[in-house]
């Protein structure tokens, strides 16, 4: 139990350490901060959250790069775009993720935008809120995204589902963006019909390591298991917001190199 107290004091310390107007700049969280318009703020999260991967620097640029061929106004580019505008996006490129790719993200945006005021029903309309965590979520809009006729298969591989076993870090951290919401506003909290402690860690394999160093995760691969392992675990720090951790997580297995 000391141990247990111990670790929730150093891990606590690092939170308020990183959770921090200062985190923002150099983070892909920095885009979505672009914008104050909700389906704006949404968007843009969306691109920045599922670009990332590799170097942060990078993932950034790219991410402002595409919101300038949107005009800085993705929510209105995606509903409205013309025929020219579509093919200003066709340059695009960021490692795996090529035009077809884009374009059919796009669509789905016009599709979903259409009918509904914000993408969290994209997530919501999927889950209880009785739910545990947002695996239900995760499922039913990996479902929803690929609804559209004529899917690129290639496209499939840049959406992650529990079904498929992936631990969703990508779609995990944007939903922390968008859920989570406390006194220093890194994270927005603009979505109120999912709660912070039904969130999961976005778990990737430098999150991994320092947990496993803490013993917080037992499992070999960081799988979607993996996932709700440790958040698990970090709810018995605290059970109202887990995925506050990944603050300080993250700090350690990148910035610190722990």
């Amino acid at each position: 139990m000391q141990k247990q107290t111990d670790l929730k004091i150093f891990l606590n310390k690092k939170v308020d350490e990183y959770d921090q107007p200062s985190f923002i700049s150099a983070d892909p969280v920095s885009v979505p901060h672009l914008f104050n318009k909700k389906q704006d703020i949404e968007i843009a999260g969306f691109f920045a959250a599922i670009f990332s991967w590799g170097n942060r620097t990078t993932i950034i640029n790219k991410s402002k790069e595409l919101m300038q061929l949107m005009h800085n106004e993705p929510y209105e580019f995606c509903l409205h775009h013309t025929d020219n505008d579509l093919k200003k996006l066709l340059a695009f490129k960021h490692r795996t993720f090529n035009p077809t790719d884009l374009l059919y993200f796009v669509s789905f945006f016009k599709m979903h935008y259409s009918t509904n005021e914000s993408l969290e029903t994209a997530f919501t309309k999927w889950m209880n809120k009785k739910d545990e965590n947002v695996e239900n979520a995760l499922n039913g809009f990996y479902r929803y995204f690929f609804s559209l006729e004529d899917v690129p298969h290639r496209t499939l591989k840049h959406i992650a589902s529990p079904a498929k076993n992936s631990s969703c870090k990508r779609l995990n951290m944007y939903l922390r963006w968008m859920v989570r919401k406390d006194k220093h506003s890194v994270d927005f909290g603009i979505w109120k019909n999912i709660s912070p402690s039904q969130l999961v860690i976005p778990l990737d394999v430098h999150v991994a390591r320092v947990a496993r160093h803490f013993k917080l995760l037992t499992r070999a691969n960081a799988d979607w298991a993996a996932a709700i392992e440790l958040t698990s675990e970090m709810k018995k720090l605290d059970p109202k917001d887990p995925a506050k951790y990944d603050f300080a997580l993250f700090a350690l297995g990148v910035l610190e190199n722990f």
